[in-house]
């Protein structure tokens, strides 16, 4: 079995792949501060309440919060004793490696929903990935990730406009039943929801624009649906995308001899 590991700055999903399937999905908030011991115990209990077995074989993580990864590299380590893959390393090898200005470190999510999308759609797209950031990459016709563009996510925006604003109440993004406010919290939510249906059209026109080419655009992220109902921003929402690219690059990775 393996075990893929996808820590963003917010939350840090686990899921296990038994060759054919994923078995499950767990998340739990990222924390540094947590040790793989605490990993393991949790992780074991979710296990447990599956009634399936503990015979992780494999590993691969791919980490946006640096200082988690030294913790799980021990869990894969100490428990499942397995040397982890960790995405964006020089030891872990991808299928077509990005195209960026020298010394750029790209985002490791970015790599692997690069892979993923390429995999399930084919050359020339945008993916959107809603997370912390809302980030557009763009994956051009052999499967190279050549770049984007990242803006503040929906709910660090929120939260930013509550913290700057003491007056303004922190409220949850929802679509609104009409544009024009009639409230605050009504104003906010439309400000949010219409600017970013805003930003995204925005955005993705100006890609096309300077590509020069027809991109079909891949959303993904928690918010994701959301902001697909009815106005035609994607030709498909893939709420799985970063795991299928984790299994993706073990799988690639184990070909060329390299775990």
């Amino acid at each position: 079995m393996l075990l893929c590991i996808d820590t963003g700055n917010t939350n840090t999903v686990f899921s296990i792949w038994n060759g054919e399937r994923f078995l499950a999905h767990w998340r739990i908030a990222t924390d540094h501060r947590r040790t793989a011991d605490e990993y393991f115990v949790w992780l074991s209990t979710l296990i447990d309440g599956q009634k399936f077995a503990l015979d992780i074989d494999a590993c691969i993580i791919s980490s946006t919060a640096p200082r988690v990864v030294f913790n799980l590299r021990v869990l894969c380590n100490r428990y499942f004793d397995t040397r982890p893959l960790v995405v964006g390393k020089p030891d872990c090898l991808l299928p077509v490696a990005p195209r960026v200005d020298e010394g750029t470190v790209v985002g490791p999510d970015r790599l692997v929903n690069t892979v993923a999308a390429f995999d399930r759609h084919g050359p020339d797209l945008i993916v959107v990935d809603f997370g912390t950031a809302t980030t557009f990459d763009v994956v051009d016709m052999d499967g190279a990730y050549i770049g984007g563009a990242i803006a503040p996510g929906v709910n660090l925006s929120l939260e930013a406009l509550h913290m700057g604003a003491a007056s303004l109440p922190h409220v949850d993004v929802t679509m609104p039943a009409k544009v024009i406010g009639t409230n605050t919290v009504a104003c906010i939510q439309s400000g949010i929801f219409w600017g970013y249906i805003g930003l995204v059209d925005g955005v993705v026109r100006q890609i096309r624009a300077e590509r020069g080419r027809p991109m079909k655009v891949i959303a993904t992220g928690g918010l994701a649906p959301l902001f697909d109902q009815g106005f035609d921003l994607f030709e498909a929402i893939e709420d799985d995308l970063t795991m299928h690219g984790l299994r993706l690059i073990h799988d690639y990775n184990k070909e060329m001899g390299n775990g």
